[in-house]
């Protein structure tokens, strides 16, 4: 199953996103589930991010979602995961 992990960092916090980015590519990397990822953008600066997750439950991607390491460093204001259904592309 596919899931969306949609996350808008802190105000100001652009400099915890740049401290753990290494980290949180490699926890990508290292955990295989990630079918697609990047940074939300706003005044040309990353202000938040999508996951699409393809893990077997709700529960595996909400686990996951704790376990990155942004969300480690507290980089986020909000988390949300939430099913997601692949339709086009």
């Amino acid at each position: 199953m596919y899931f969306a992990v949609i996350c808008r960092d802190k105000p100001g916090a652009l400099q915890t996103r740049l401290d753990n980015r290494e980290a949180h590519l490699a926890y990508i990397e290292e955990t295989g589930a990630v079918f697609m990822a990047g940074p939300f953008i706003e005044n040309e600066q990353m202000v938040g991010s999508l996951v699409i997750l393809e893990v077997e439950s709700l529960k595996a991607a909400q686990d996951w979602a704790a376990n990155d390491p942004y969300a480690k460093a507290g980089l986020f204001e909000d988390v949300q995961v939430k099913a997601w259904k692949k339709v086009i592309g």
